[in-house]
């Protein structure tokens, strides 16, 4: 599964970690991150992340 780079901030999405935080469980790759999931550093929208 790929991580995914927030271009704004620089946060990390890694779906071995996912984001507990915010609901989302280890091993969610990132297409399948809610479509209104935003960074959870910066708010940044989904749309706004790219491959690392």
């Amino acid at each position: 599964m790929a991580r995914y780079v927030c271009q704004i901030c620089g946060y990390v999405y890694d779906p071995q970690k996912g984001d507990p935080d915010n609901g989302v469980a280890p091993g969610t790759p990132f297409e399948k991150l809610p479509d209104d999931w935003t960074c959870p550093v910066c708010g940044a929208a989904k749309s706004d992340f790219a491959p690392e």
